[in-house]
């Protein structure tokens, strides 16, 4: 690649990598704080209004009085503040960086030939498959399945089968990435597709004078909730690139299981909390969870002495061949135009500097 282009495109990524994180954090905020706001609402002192709930609160030095009505007000007022575009942007800017490191370098990041020996276009087309087929059942499962109980065991099967056939197709790192972007564009599409949509429906009813259908507002708040407890299985989905210790495993696909439940796990102390409970039995639950992963994914202490002078040498032709085109103050790799992490492997006392990493 040339090298223009390829620091263009280094650039690309900052920007919209930095997009990405500023949407989301403005996204689960929202989230959070919406979710922990409807928890902590108790019955109103004046309901003639259609007020449902209402709740004090105090920030930065000024006290709140928020006030939810059962279905809409009787009439709207002037100024009416919606919460979309940071779903949107978050998702967009999410897609924009698995096109442009996962697609466009499938056969780097995407693709493990020794996992399956997929072309690119092959690795992309089951990528995208997996984004929409994994919507429309997740969705279907939503509208259809009215006990709450058997709705989570469809969500958790879903994301199941999603996490392993990700693992069965992809290289490790883009397996969990995989999975994550699964439950992302769960999310955002269901801001899309039926929070906003039965929103504007809640509007126009109101503003038209007519009675509002209270089934908008009931959909709306499961999608929500659904949003909300998938956040904390994205994030870690998401970060998981850094840390290969976690994907590493022959069995990874139940490593990232374990860790997403751990904070579902997490989320749901932190919302019942909102309820004046403990929290504590879901936590611990959480942390417990996340012990057994940790000792699983424990290192085995393998006997032998240190690598002798004699034995280098193969070390040394193994890391020449397969990481220096990277790891290198002049990488040769297409696309790369600093060493990963500034980590250089030219000399055999670099190699022997960095071999505890």
């Amino acid at each position: 690649m040339d090298p223009v282009l390829a620091y263009v495109g280094d650039w690309l990524h900052l920007v919209i990598r930095w997009a990405h994180i500023v949407a989301a954090i403005a996204w689960v905020g929202a989230s959070f704080y919406f979710i922990a706001l409807d928890r902590s609402l108790r019955p109103p002192t004046d309901s003639s209004r259609g007020v449902g709930g209402e709740a004090w609160e105090i920030h930065g030095g000024g006290f709140y009085r928020i006030e939810k009505f059962r279905v809409a007000p009787a009439t709207l007022p002037e100024r009416l503040a919606w919460f979309k575009w940071e779903a949107y942007l978050t998702w967009l800017t999410g897609f924009a960086l698995l096109v442009l490191l996962y697609y466009l370098g499938a056969n780097t990041y995407l693709i493990d030939p020794l996992v399956r020996p997929l072309e690119a276009w092959q690795a992309i087309a089951a990528s995208l498959a997996i984004l929409a087929a994994g919507w429309v059942a997740y969705d279907q499962a939503a509208r259809r399945f009215r006990d709450g109980r058997a709705l989570v065991a469809v969500i958790c099967v879903l994301i199941a089968l999603a996490a392993w056939v990700s693992s069965q197709l992809f290289s490790p790192r883009a397996a969990y990435i995989q999975t994550g972007a699964l439950i992302g564009t769960w999310m955002a599409a269901n801001v899309f597709f039926v929070i906003i949509p039965g929103q504007r429906r809640l509007v126009a009813a109101t503003a038209a004078g007519r009675t509002a259908e209270a089934i908008d507002g009931i959909r709306g708040k499961q999608r929500s909730v659904h949003n909300n407890y998938l956040t904390l299985p994205a994030v870690f989905a998401m970060i998981s690139q850094h840390f290969p210790f976690t994907y590493g495993s022959d069995q990874r696909w139940l490593v990232l299981l374990a860790l997403m439940a751990c904070g579902a796990l997490a989320q749901h102390a932190l919302n019942v909390r909102h309820d004046g409970r403990s929290g504590a039995t879901a936590l611990a639950a959480a942390f417990g969870l996340l012990a057994l992963v940790a000792v699983g994914l424990a290192p085995l202490q393998v006997a032998g002495g240190a690598m002798t002078a004699a034995e280098f040498p193969a070390v040394q032709a193994v890391i020449t061949q397969r990481c220096v085109a990277c790891h290198s103050v002049t990488p040769t790799f297409p696309g790369t135009t600093v060493a990963p992490k500034g980590v250089v492997f030219d000399t055999a006392q670099q190699m022997r500097a960095e071999s505890r990493r």
